[in-house]
């Protein structure tokens, strides 16, 4: 992308208004709106890998992460004649389905990008993850959780992939093949945070209400479900040091490395070097698993 965008630039042949690329959306790490499109334009290649034919909600924050967001799920009026949409649920979602619309939601500061857990038209999940969910604003045993987590899937003769939420949390992410259900996945991840919620009742907890988790990780196995997101891979997030939620090699959980690592300012040279953890994790058999379970 030109190093100073001003006005209207061409993206896969799409005319994009650019308004105000000067304006800081990560006053700490200054990152300006200009700074942001060419850091997306260069997390393109993997973010829309896994936000295309998806539902779409983005986070928007007009004046940057110190400012005030909204969620949104409706398509915005007017929409370029490039956008695709999907109703689902009497809700107008926006169809993530390239560059020239992940450019044309940056514009709007769409800071985060959460697709669904599903595609468009089907009604079965695309993969499985377990949300590790932190009940206090830093948690240094969250790789450890982790960790423990990883262990059992391998025992089960399950491969995955950690990724970091960009926030506080982690997501353990496991490629499935097609016809699991929600309801599948839903019966071995309370089977998984039941196991560990007992192995170590100090470090898990089931308990939903965050008021009542005392100092315990959640084992978020509800959220992955039809209707609800999660962060998608490689998504940036509006958090002060422009954190972007990384997948992670198991070694590195390991190594105890914190979400705040991996940023808007580094990630690039990161998937020149790694590429796309996830990409080398072929479907796993949960389904196997999921029938030998009372």
């Amino acid at each position: 992308m030109p190093a100073a965008i001003k006005g209207t630039i061409t993206v896969d042949g799409q005319e994009i208004t650019i308004t105000n690329p000067e304006k800081l959306l990560w006053p700490d790490c200054g990152i300006t709106k200009r700074i942001y499109l060419e850091k997306l334009a260069a997390l393109s290649p993997y973010l829309l890998r896994y936000c295309r034919d998806r539902l779409l909600t983005v986070i928007r924050y007009p004046h940057g992460v110190s400012g005030m967001s909204f969620y949104q799920k409706n398509a915005p009026d007017p929409l370029p004649a490039f956008v695709q949409t999907a109703v689902h649920e009497n809700i107008n979602y926006i169809k993530l389905q390239g560059l020239a619309e992940l450019i044309w939601l940056g514009n709007l500061a769409a800071l985060e990008f959460h697709p669904s857990l599903h595609y468009v038209g089907s009604d079965l999940p695309c993969e499985w993850m377990i949300d590790l969910d932190p009940s206090r604003e830093v948690e240094p045993r969250i790789m450890e959780a982790t960790a423990i987590v990883g262990t059992v899937l391998t025992s089960l003769g399950l491969s995955s992939v950690p990724k970091t939420s960009g926030a506080t949390g982690v997501q353990i992410i496991v490629p499935i093949e097609t016809g699991v259900t929600f309801d599948g996945l839903r019966k071995i991840g309370h089977f998984v945070g039941r196991y560990v919620t007992e192995k170590h009742p100090n470090l898990f907890t089931l308990e939903r209400l965050k008021k009542n988790r005392g100092d315990k990780i959640y084992f978020d196995y509800l959220q992955h479900y039809s209707g609800k997101t999660l962060a998608a891979p490689y998504t940036p997030r509006a958090r002060p040091l422009a954190t972007v939620s990384t997948p992670l090699l198991w070694e590195e959980v390991r190594q105890n490395v914190s979400p705040t690592d991996f940023h808007l300012l580094n990630i690039e040279e990161r998937l020149q070097r790694m590429g796309d953890l996830l990409e080398k994790v072929p479907p796993q058999p949960v389904q196997q698993l999921i029938a030998k379970l009372p």
